[in-house]
């Protein structure tokens, strides 16, 4: 191993880190707010409002992230509509391209877990918001969305994991990401080794401290939850 490249190389992967995290938090931001209501679609009993739901969250989990990513970045640049259209401005832009494919991948995985959650409240609950007489708005509000949300911190932890690997894809759309940081240190040195465990390690730490928060997240409030 070159120590003295890699040390040499850490302000690239230092600002690579930088780039990932706000990739991720900006993708789990986006893809959280718009999962909620449409877990809520998904756990409807109307098809009208479920289906729609089950179709986008299927299609998209049922396709590689790097090619939904590969069609929003390259595929509507084809069309001569889109590059007229008022969009393009952010269309063409790399770093838009792979906040939006994140968010939209992450907001599908993320309506399932929420739906799959709500689905396992307790009828005692349900029943007990009602003989309080709680309206439908109510008890979703106070009952039947905080609870999912406890519930499904497990399962979303996961998903937090998951979609930190999945950033790794920015850097083939020109975004100098972690992993666009140790390619750009091989192409430079020719040191493959020394780039890619750097980044390695780097993604390690950051998984290691998401970890951390999330299992104290859920003894914050799943364990008591749990214990009653």
């Amino acid at each position: 191993m070159n120590w003295e490249l890699v040390i040499e190389s850490l302000p690239h992967f230092f600002k690579g880190a930088l780039v990932t995290a706000e990739l991720l938090l900006l993708a789990l931001l986006i893809g959280l707010l718009a999962a909620v209501p449409l877990a809520v679609l998904r756990v409807l009993p109307s098809p009208w409002c479920s289906r729609p739901v089950w179709a986008f969250t299927y299609a998209i989990r049922g396709t590689p992230l790097l090619v939904q990513l590969f069609l929003l970045y390259y595929g509507l640049a084809q069309f001569e509509a889109v590059r007229a259209s008022f969009a393009w401005a952010w269309l063409s832009s790399a770093w838009f391209c792979a906040v939006a494919a994140f968010a939209i991948n992450t907001c599908a995985y993320t309506t399932e877990i929420l739906a799959g959650a709500m689905r396992a409240l307790p009828a005692g609950e349900i029943e007990a918001a009602r003989a309080m007489g709680m309206s439908r708005l109510v008890m979703l509000r106070r009952i039947v969305l905080p609870g999912a949300l406890r519930r499904a911190l497990p399962a979303y932890g996961n998903e937090i994991v998951m979609m930190l690997h999945g950033t790794s894809l920015a850097s083939i759309v020109t975004l100098m990401d972690l992993t666009g940081a140790a390619r750009y240190v091989n192409s430079t040195h020719y040191q493959p080794m020394e780039a890619f465990a750097t980044a390695a390690v780097f993604y390690l730490v950051i998984t290691l401290a998401l970890v951390a928060l999330l299992r104290a997240a859920e003894a914050r409030w799943l364990q008591p939850m749990m214990a009653r």
